[in-house]
């Protein structure tokens, strides 16, 4: 029972590297397509076209390292969200952007209506029986 400190710590790490290997041998893939050609069924599915095999992921990932220079498809796939994020980004703006136009438009449609209301109420109020119904062409006596 009375284990070394030094036995029990690795002990823990042995378990947690054994846990994370057998994590990392069961995933299915990477998010990064292989060059080789897709076959009559990926051509099908678009979905298995994104995803490759784990095996796959595992010599991508060892195959180029932190420092080396990306390859073409990376840099397309990059370009491509980048320009896909750009057009959300827009379309959510625009949509905003016409959100506060209606609304502003709606407020100022409801000013002017309620400002014309009190000038027909001020004048109906006002109107002496002559044309045109204007108070400074009142008659005073």
């Amino acid at each position: 029972d009375a284990l070394p400190i030094w036995k029990r710590v690795l002990c823990l790490c042995c378990l947690a590297t054994i846990a994370l290997l057998a994590i990392l041998h069961a995933g299915e893939g990477a998010a990064v397509g292989s060059p080789r050609a897709a076959g009559p069924e990926e051509k099908q599915n678009p979905r298995k076209r994104i995803f490759m095999q784990g095996s796959d992921a595992s010599s991508f990932i060892k195959k180029r390292g932190r420092r080396s220079p990306k390859s073409q498809g990376e840099i397309n796939a990059e370009n491509r969200q980048r320009l896909s994020a750009d057009e959300q980004r827009r379309e959510y703006h625009e949509e905003q952007r016409n959100e506060f136009e209606n609304y502003v438009e709606e407020e100022q449609d409801e000013q002017q209506e309620r400002t014309r209301e009190q000038v027909e109420q001020w004048r109906q109020w006002h109107y002496d029986g002559l044309y045109p119904s204007y108070h400074y062409q009142r008659h005073n006596i």
